[in-house]
């Protein structure tokens, strides 16, 4: 992973919304398949992912990591593999035995190739053709198992240069494996080492779910420093939801070298919002990143305080995981479109915080904290005493009403678990002096 470069704080960008429908899949698939932003499995029951990521191919003797990882409630797990570019070639005996292993865990294995790391910054990282070459290359392995596979064609395929072609090295990619037989729904994950911080796969998601032919795509965003607050995240995942685009959190942690992410506003929002993720990483981490391992020595009786948070916490994967119904020997009815019960209605609070301030301006945010019950939406109001007004806001729908201020959540920031946080920015203006008001938080 490498240190995210600048970004725009408060730019306000367009959501690319798909002239087609994200309804069902023309064809539909023998698995999992995409509906409405949503993922569904072969029973049509909407599956979200909670599991973690496990170092196969470094650590191919760590076989009982599987039955471990499902002990502790996980539903998914990601099974790193390697193409024999970069690494040993993980062989197709090798993979039907590693999905033999999710299968008799009761495990969705998600199967990525991770040698195509940071391509165009990371020596000896190969291209997603190349990675495309070795899925077909293990085809036999993978046709037929899918009911538990998820193909993740590359793992974080560009870093910080070159991703200008992530849209359509990812398109060609989906095409020529569809073209070779796979019909496996499939992941692709995030360039800039997967964090996205230049929002490519952002703006380009819906033409790559297009370019599927099975419209049977899935996107994966892995959030480490880039994603250390609560609008940061709320707002990249809701621009997803907005869109009805699927997402998943492919990858993440609790610390990393490159910033702080917030590892709670992920569990929580996720959470509230079905939204899938997976935790980096069961064990052997190395290079300086060691805090990342979830048990020490692959022990599961020996987590550590990582590991503690994502199985045992609040919103971890023991309290909210619900195993894949194609493996209780039963087949729900579908729920196609997908049936929801909102959360239940809590209170709010809200803070307001002056963020700069220049000569007759200011740049202000605003928290919004939901209470000990979800809520599906919030509006926070204020009053100036000075005289201050505010010109334009991002990540809320602002009126005023002489000195008085109302902020409204958008569509993809209202839906906040308990104790779950969202936050929106205004540029203002000012003459004299610019205290703080007093800011209400109302939740509906």
């Amino acid at each position: 992973m490498k240190k995210r470069l600048s970004v725009a704080a408060v730019a306000l960008l367009t959501v690319l919304t798909a002239v087609f429908a994200f309804g069902q899949p023309a064809q539909a698939a023998a698995g999992f398949s995409v509906s409405g932003g949503k993922l569904y499995d072969a029973n049509g029951t909407e599956f979200v992912m909670r599991g973690v990521n496990h170092a196969h191919t470094w650590y191919p003797q760590q076989t009982t990591s599987f039955a471990n990882i499902k002990a502790l409630g996980a539903n998914t797990v990601r099974v790193v593999l390697a193409s024999g570019d970069r690494w040993t070639k993980n062989t197709a005996a090798d993979v039907s035995n590693v999905i033999s292993l999710c299968k008799a865990n009761k495990l969705i294995c998600v199967l990525e190739v991770h040698d195509t790391t940071g391509y165009g910054e990371q020596a000896g990282a190969i291209t997603l053709d190349r990675a495309v070459d070795y899925w077909l290359s293990i085809a036999s392995a993978l046709q037929g198992q899918e009911r538990y596979v998820i193909v993740n064609i590359g793992n974080e395929p560009y870093g910080n240069q070159g991703y200008a072609t992530w849209a359509t090295d990812n398109a060609n990619a989906i095409k020529r494996l569809r073209a070779g037989g796979l019909t496996h729904t499939i992941m692709v994950d995030a360039p800039n080492w997967g964090q996205d911080w230049s929002f490519t796969m952002r703006d380009n998601a819906a033409g790559v779910f297009a370019a599927d032919p099975q419209k049977n795509t899935v996107f994966s965003i892995h959030m480490y420093g880039v994603f250390d607050t609560a609008a940061e995240i709320s707002d990249y995942l809701g621009r997803f939801r907005t869109a009805k685009l699927p997402i998943v959190v492919g990858e993440f942690g609790f610390d990393h070298s490159d910033g702080n992410p917030d590892e709670d506003t992920i569990l929580s929002y996720t959470q509230a919002n079905g939204i899938g993720y997976l935790g980096w990483s069961w064990s052997g981490n190395g290079g300086g990143v060691e805090y990342l391992d979830m048990t020490t020595n692959f022990n599961p009786a020996a987590l550590t305080t990582w590991g503690q948070r994502i199985f045992n916490g609040v919103n971890g994967i023991k309290s909210t995981a619900k195993e894949a119904s194609v493996y209780s020997g039963t087949t729900p009815p579908p729920t196609t479109p997908p049936v929801t019960t909102p959360p239940a209605t809590g209170g709010c609070t809200a803070t307001y915080t002056v963020i700069g301030s220049w000569q007759g301006g200011f740049q202000g945010e605003v928290k919004v904290t939901a209470g000990s019950a979800g809520v599906n939406g919030w509006t926070a109001k204020w009053t100036y005493a000075n005289g201050q007004t505010v010109s334009q806001a991002w990540n809320a729908s602002l009126s005023s009403s002489g000195s008085t201020v109302t902020a409204r959540n958008v569509d993809y920031n209202g839906r906040l678990g308990a104790g779950a946080s969202t936050a929106f920015g205004f540029i203002g203006s000012w003459n004299g002096s610019n205290p703080a008001p007093t800011v209400t938080c109302t939740a509906s």
